[in-house]
């Protein structure tokens, strides 16, 4: 798959003003967050 035919979301648009989303895939739940630092974290 090329990139450029990947539609980009910005953090923005997924958090909000939060800094925490919780994701569900296929039954399991992962965490994204943005740290300190401004740095965006995916965890399962």
């Amino acid at each position: 798959m090329n990139q450029d035919s990947v539609e980009a979301v910005s953090s923005k648009e997924l958090l909000g003003e939060r800094k925490l989303l919780i994701i569900e895939h296929n039954g399991d739940r992962y965490t994204l967050r943005i740290t300190s630092n401004n740095k965006l974290i995916l965890t399962k």
